[in-house]
């Protein structure tokens, strides 16, 4: 009997360590799996954001209008700083200074790239818009070309002087003719000066206004023309050829600064700040320097 209370004793011990045993390796065995699962989970997880990031994570676009040279082409020395900040820039090219801010202001644009705060400033008064200015880029000296005369002192009475047709920019060009003692202006009219403005013309110069981006295509037409600086360099026509160029030291270098315009309200958002950033960076401020030869002159 004893031997058999021994017996079973021993084999229910026996049971119960085997079973403590197998309890002891499987348990790690689950912890292994669970982990091995969580692992799974996490990496799919992980692979699952990145997934989505990367779908999500396109870049976003930025629309801006621009007249082809030298605005464009300043935008397009800025890609590469945007698209390391999230963006893709897109650069609509315009021909005339009228469309970049109708597009604007419908939303086809989020900004444009082209004019100078007058210029704004007029166009929101006759067209009722809400554009502002996001930043000042740069300068551009305006010049006097040489048309059928070849200098300011071979000009003959009644020569005929091209400037530019809209309010502010004839009014800079009226100042240029003045500085270069051609005509003499009203005291005080400064840069809001028209041809009503004039009040000396000793040799009877007339005054020919035409659309700004047509002035250089009219130079075998008349004696001179005063060309804005972008449509100038389009043209293909040199500032160091100019017959007589703005002074960077006066009014018109600081008032006349192009900007980044847009929309009232999104001058601080994010995809405007990015623009202004890399459009103020040292790379395109290298850019302007080197591409164009005191034509276009920083304004940072």
């Amino acid at each position: 009997m004893k031997k058999s209370f021994y017996a079973l004793t021993a084999t229910l011990l026996l049971a119960g360590a085997l079973t403590g045993c197998a309890g002891s390796k499987e348990a790690p065995a689950t912890t292994a799996a669970t982990e091995s699962k969580t692992e799974t989970t996490a990496a799919e997880t992980k692979a699952e954001t990145e997934s989505k990031t990367e779908a999500s994570g396109k870049l976003e676009k930025i629309v801006v209008g621009a007249t082809p040279a030298p605005h464009a082409e300043i935008l397009n020395a800025a890609k590469d700083i945007l698209k390391d900040k999230g963006y893709e820039l897109v650069v609509k090219e315009y021909t005339d200074y009228v469309q970049p801010n109708v597009a604007l202001d419908s939303g086809d644009l989020d900004a444009n790239y082209f004019q100078h705060q007058p210029y704004l400033d007029q166009f929101n008064q006759e067209k009722g818009t809400d554009l502002v200015s996001a930043g000042s880029i740069h300068y551009e000296p305006y010049g006097i070309y040489a048309g059928k005369s070849k200098s300011l002192d071979s000009l003959a009475d009644g020569a005929q002087i091209a400037v530019p047709n809209d309010v502010s920019n004839e009014a800079r060009a009226l100042n240029l003719l003045a500085d270069k003692g051609l005509i003499q202006l009203k005291d005080g009219v400064g840069l809001e000066a028209t041809k009503n403005d004039i009040v000396k013309n000793d040799k009877n110069f007339k005054i020919v206004e035409v659309e700004a981006a047509q002035l250089p295509r009219s130079l075998g037409d008349v004696d001179i023309a005063v060309i804005n600086g972008n449509y100038a360099i389009d043209a293909g026509l040199k500032v160091s050829d100019a017959l007589a160029v703005e002074d960077a030291s006066s009014a018109a270098a600081t008032r006349y600064s192009n900007i980044v315009a847009v929309r009232k309200g999104d001058e601080t958002n994010e995809k405007t700040k990015a623009l202004v950033e890399a459009l103020t960076s040292d790379t395109v401020k290298k850019f302007i320097e080197d591409t164009y030869n005191g034509a276009v002159v920083p304004s940072f």
